[in-house]
C-alpha cells in the first residue's frame, strides 16, 4: 500500500467534524465566522435575527441572494443581542458542545461573511457515500430518465453520457465547461470579495486570516494589514495543515495510550464517585443516629421532669383539698372536737393539732410544690445549625468574605470580596442577593449572579431607595462552598443623574481648576485670597466661586453623590436655577456692599435657611471636616441640640422637581440628614460654592466591563 493511500480515513470517521455545533446537523452552506469557525448560515440567522426573514438580502434580484453566490449576505447582529447570547454562553460554556460554540457565533460582528465551499464539499461527499445505493438522475433525459454520470458546474445539472455531449457540443464554449462526478452540491467557480462585489479574491489577510481582493488593500479596511499572494498562502497553509496530518496520524499509537488511559480514568471516576458517596451517606447516617440517641435522651428527661412535677403538684392538691369544709382534715378534726372523754381527747388531739397547724402555716406561705416553667429545657441549636450548614468536603474553598470598604451602590451595585489565605483555588464565585420589605419580596427567595471569575461584580437592575442583603459563595469542581456572613446595602433614593461640571456657566479660571474629565474642582487659595485678606479681618463679607453642573433637570427625582476634600476650608453644595442664574452672574454688582455675596466668611451655615428669594442657589455647608445643619432644621439630622455633624465620606443630594424640595444624604449610610424646599422654577442644576483651599469630587459612575470580540 502506498503512503497516500495509508493516510486515507473512511468518510465515516469525520463525521463528527461535518456537524453544527448549533443545530447538531450536517452543515448546510456553512458559513466562516472571523473567528476561523463554521455554523450553518440558517443557525447564523436564527440565533442573531429570529425575526428577519429567510431572504438572505432584500434584494431578492441581486446575486448575494442566491443561496449558490460566493457572498452571504447577514445583517448585523444587535449589540444588546450580543452581549445577552455572551452571558447565556458564558453560564453554560464548560456544559457541552452545543453551548460553547453559542459564544463562537458571537465573532460574527461584520455584514458579511464567506461560505465555506471546502467543508460543503466534504459534507456532499459524505453525503454521497452515506446515499451511495441511491443514484442521481440526469436533468435533461426525456422520459424514461437515465442515471446522470456527470455533473456541470457551469450548468449546475447532472447528464448521462448522451445529454452531457449534446448539452456540451465539440469545439464550443460549453464544451470547456467544468465536469464533476455525479453530485447535488453546485458550487461558484471563485471566491468573490464581500466588499467589492465584483472582485475576486487574490490576497489572504494574515491579520485578519481571510481572503481579501487588491482593492481591500489598496484603500480598503485592510490597507494597513499585511497580506500575501493566494498562492503563497495556500501554499503555506497546505504544507503546515499536511505536516499536522502527518504528525498526528505518526502519533496514533500514542493517541491510542491516551485514549485508554482516559477510559480507565472514568472507570476509575466511576468507582471512586460511588465509593465516595457511600462514604458521605455513612456519615450522614452517623450524624443521624446521633441526633436521634440525644433526641431520645433529652425528651425522656423532659419526661421525667414533668411526670415527677405532676405528682407533687397532684399531692399538694390533695393535701389542700383535705383542709376544706367537711372532707378531709377538716371533717375529721370536727369529729374529733365531739370526743367527751378529756383522755382519749388529748391522746387523739395532739397529733391533730401538729397537723393543723402545718396546713395553717402552709396557708401562710403558700409555695407550689414544683415550678411549670421547663426554661431549663430550652435547646439551643444555632451554633450547631450554623456547623451543619458550614459542613462540606474537604476539597471545598472556604466561604468568601465581602468587604465592605469596597462596596458602594450607585447607578448600579459593586460588590467586593476577598478570599482567605489558604483557601483552595476556586473555578468561580456566584454572589446572591435579595431585596428586604414586604413578607412577599421575602418570599421571592434570593436571586444569583452569573458565574464571576474575579473578585468583584456589578450588579444592575436594582430598585431605588430599597435595602439588599448581598452574599458570595465559591465554586470548587461543581461544589460550592458556605455563603459568606450577609451585608446589607441601601440604594439611593432616586435614578442617578449623570453630570460633569460646566466651564461656561460662572466659572472662574482663576481660582478654580477643573479636571481633563471635568469631574474634579479644585479651589486654589492664592493671590486673590490674600488681596481680600484685609476684608476678612474686618468681617466683611468675601466671595465664593461658584460652578454647576453641565445637565439641568427639568421634572422628575434625581440622585447624585460627591465626594467634598477632608481638609477643604468651606463648600456649599445645593442645586441652582436657571431662570436666576442669568442675572445672577450677568448682572453688575457692587463688590463692597455686603450683598454682594450671602456668604459671611464664617463656618456657621446660617445663611442656608435664610437665602434671599431672588438668588438662585439652594445651598448647605461643608467644611472642615464637619456638616452645618441650619438652625431651622437641626432635628431633620435626629438631634435637636447641636447644628454640626461630622462630614461624610460620601455626600448625596436628592432633588425632587415635581414636589419642590431638595433633600441631602450621607451617602455612605444613605441616610436623610437636611431636606427642604427649593423654588423649581425653570431649569435646576447642580450646584458647587467653594471659598479658600478645597475640592469637590463627583463619583464615578459603576460600570461593568464587558467583553469585546473583534
Amino acid at each position: 500500500m502506498s503512503r497516500r493511500s495509508s493516510l486515507l480515513v473512511p468518510m465515516k470517521s469525520i463525521e463528527r467534524e461535518l456537524i453544527c455545533p448549533i443545530c447538531e446537523e450536517l452543515f448546510t452552506q456553512p458559513l466562516v465566522l472571523p473567528c476561523q469557525h463554521s455554523v450553518c448560515h440558517r443557525c447564523v440567522r436564527e440565533l442573531l435575527m429570529p425575526n428577519h426573514d429567510d431572504s438572505l438580502s432584500t434584494d431578492a434580484g441581486s446575486e448575494s441572494s442566491n443561496p449558490g453566490s460566493p457572498r452571504a449576505r447577514v445583517p448585523s447582529p444587535s449589540t444588546e443581542k450580543l452581549e445577552r447570547l455572551v452571558r447565556s454562553a458564558s453560564l453554560r460554556r464548560s456544559f457541552g458542545a452545543r453551548d460553547q460554540w453559542a459564544a463562537v457565533v458571537l465573532c460574527s460582528r461584520v455584514s458579511m461573511l464567506f461560505r465555506n465551499f471546502t467543508l460543503e464539499s466534504i459534507v456532499e461527499r459524505y453525503r454521497q457515500a452515506a446515499r451511495a445505493a441511491v443514484a442521481i438522475m440526469c436533468n435533461a433525459c426525456k422520459p424514461p430518465v437515465q442515471e446522470a454520470t456527470k455533473s456541470c458546474m457551469d450548468c449546475k445539472a447532472s447528464f448521462c453520457n448522451e445529454c452531457f455531449k449534446m448539452n456540451h457540443p465539440w469545439g464550443t464554449p460549453r464544451a470547456q465547461h467544468e465536469y464533476v462526478g455525479p453530485t447535488t452540491n453546485f458550487r461558484p467557480k471563485v471566491l468573490m470579495c464581500h466588499e467589492h462585489e465584483m472582485e475576486k479574491v487574490n490576497m489572504y489577510c494574515e491579520v485578519c486570516r481571510r481572503p481579501v481582493c487588491h482593492l481591500c488593500k489598496l484603500g480598503g479596511s485592510h490597507a494597513n494589514h499585511r497580506v500575501t499572494s493566494m498562492s503563497s498562502a495556500y501554499k503555506i497553509l497546505k504544507e503546515k495543515l499536511s505536516k499536522s496530518i502527518h504528525y498526528l496520524i505518526s502519533k496514533e499509537d500514542q493517541v491510542r495510550t491516551q485514549i485508554s488511559e482516559l477510559e480507565e480514568m472514568m472507570r476509575h471516576t466511576e468507582e471512586n464517585g460511588q465509593l465516595a458517596e457511600r462514604r458521605a451517606s455513612e456519615h450522614f447516617e452517623r450524624l443521624l443516629e446521633t441526633l436521634q440517641e440525644r433526641r431520645t435522651e433529652m425528651l425522656r428527661s423532659i419526661e421525667q421532669s414533668r411526670s415527677l412535677r405532676v405528682e407533687r403538684l397532684r399531692a399538694q392538691v390533695e393535701e389542700y383539698q383535705g383542709m376544706l369544709e367537711n372532707s378531709g382534715l377538716v371533717g375529721y378534726a370536727q369529729e374529733v372536737l365531739k370526743e367527751t372523754d378529756q383522755s382519749c381527747f388529748v391522746q387523739t388531739a395532739k397529733l391533730l393539732h401538729v397537723r393543723i397547724q402545718k396546713a395553717t402555716e402552709s396557708l401562710k406561705m403558700f409555695q407550689p410544690a414544683a415550678t411549670q416553667s421547663f426554661e431549663e429545657f430550652v435547646l439551643d441549636t444555632s451554633k450547631e445549625e450554623l456547623l451543619l450548614k458550614e459542613l462540606s468536603f474537604s476539597g471545598v474553598p472556604a466561604p468568601p468574605v465581602i468587604d465592605l470598604s469596597r462596596c458602594r451602590v450607585y447607578n448600579e451595585g459593586l460588590i467586593h470580596w476577598r478570599l482567605s489565605e489558604d483557601t483552595l483555588p476556586t473555578d468561580h464565585h456566584i454572589v446572591e442577593f435579595r431585596k428586604l420589605g414586604s413578607e412577599e419580596e421575602q418570599e421571592s427567595g434570593w436571586s444569583a449572579s452569573e458565574p464571576v471569575f474575579g473578585c468583584s461584580t456589578v450588579l444592575s437592575d436594582l430598585s431605588a431607595d430599597s435595602s439588599y442583603t448581598f452574599r458570595v459563595k465559591s465554586c470548587r469542581n461543581r461544589v460550592y462552598s458556605p455563603s459568606s456572613p450577609e451585608v446589607t446595602l441601601h440604594t439611593p433614593p432616586a435614578p442617578v443623574f449623570g453630570f460633569l461640571f460646566n466651564e461656561k456657566c460662572g466659572f472662574s479660571a482663576e481660582r478654580l481648576q477643573l479636571s481633563k474629565r471635568r469631574d474634579s474642582v479644585e479651589s486654589v487659595a492664592g493671590m486673590s485670597l490674600l488681596l481680600a485678606a484685609e476684608r476678612v479681618q474686618t468681617g466683611s463679607y468675601i466671595c465664593l466661586d461658584y460652578i454647576i453642573g453641565d445637565t439641568g433637570i427639568s421634572h422628575g427625582r434625581h440622585y447624585w453623590a460627591f465626594r467634598v476634600q477632608p481638609d477643604s476650608y468651606m463648600i456649599k453644595v445645593g442645586v441652582a436655577s436657571d431662570s436666576k442664574l442669568t442675572e445672577w452672574f450677568h448682572n453688575p454688582r457692587d463688590t463692597s456692599s455686603p450683598r454682594y455675596d450671602h456668604d459671611s466668611g464664617h463656618d456657621s451655615g446660617s445663611e442656608d435657611a435664610c437665602f434671599e428669594v431672588s438668588q438662585p442657589f439652594t445651598l448647605l455647608t461643608v467644611g472642615m471636616g464637619r456638616l452645618f445643619i441650619p438652625k431651622a432644621s437641626a432635628s431633620a439630622a435626629g438631634d435637636h441640640s447641636s447644628r454640626v455633624l461630622p462630614m461624610p465620606q460620601r455626600i448625596g443630594v436628592c432633588l425632587d422637581y415635581d414636589a419642590a424640595r431638595v433633600f441631602f444624604y450621607d451617602a455612605d449610610t444613605m441616610r436623610c440628614v437636611y431636606e427642604r424646599p427649593v423654588d423649581c422654577s425653570g431649569t435646576m442644576f447642580p450646584a458647587f460654592g467653594l471659598l479658600g483651599g478645597g475640592a469637590v469630587h463627583l463619583e464615578e459612575f459603576i460600570t461593568a466591563k464587558r467583553l469585546s470580540y473583534l
